[in-house]
């Protein structure tokens, strides 16, 4: 099964929901009967009415975009370090930014295997060392 490839901007808008504990089911739910408007009082920068066009574009894709995971068609290195903290609590001080990338980054295996798929082609990720069960990963352009 392929991966949907998602913009940068609806993968921030699918995680903030879920650091506001919408579920994924509330999520398909209310994007596909564009049913949005509660979420703009918890992010009121952001165009819900987008997600609910991808939904009704692709109701399947939709549905395995929440439910399986997605890759960003592009993601810059803020890009990276918004998704770190939004998705996984991870912030600056958690690892080294370098010029072309992110170093000394510590995620569990699962973190892994998300970051592995959600990352555009323009990054490689690479494991450096582990730390008893996580893994010390530098992702580079």
């Amino acid at each position: 099964m392929s991966v949907n490839k998602i913009s940068l901007m609806d993968a921030y808008m699918i995680e903030s929901l879920r650091r506001k504990e919408i579920t994924d089911d509330e999520i398909i739910e209310k994007a596909t009967a564009g049913d949005v408007s509660s979420w703009e009082v918890l992010q009121p920068h952001y165009d819900f009415t987008e997600l609910s066009k991808l939904a009704k574009q692709n109701k399947d894709a939709f549905h395995s975009i929440i439910q399986d995971g997605y890759q960003i068609k592009f993601v810059t290195i803020y890009g990276i370090q918004s998704l770190l903290k939004m998705k996984f609590n991870i912030l600056k001080d958690d690892y080294v930014t370098v010029e072309n990338g992110i170093t000394q980054l510590k995620v569990t295996e699962d973190q892994y295997l998300v970051l592995k798929q959600m990352l555009s082609t323009n990054w490689t990720m690479t494991e450096t060392s582990s730390d008893g069960p996580n893994k010390v990963i530098s992702i580079l352009m």
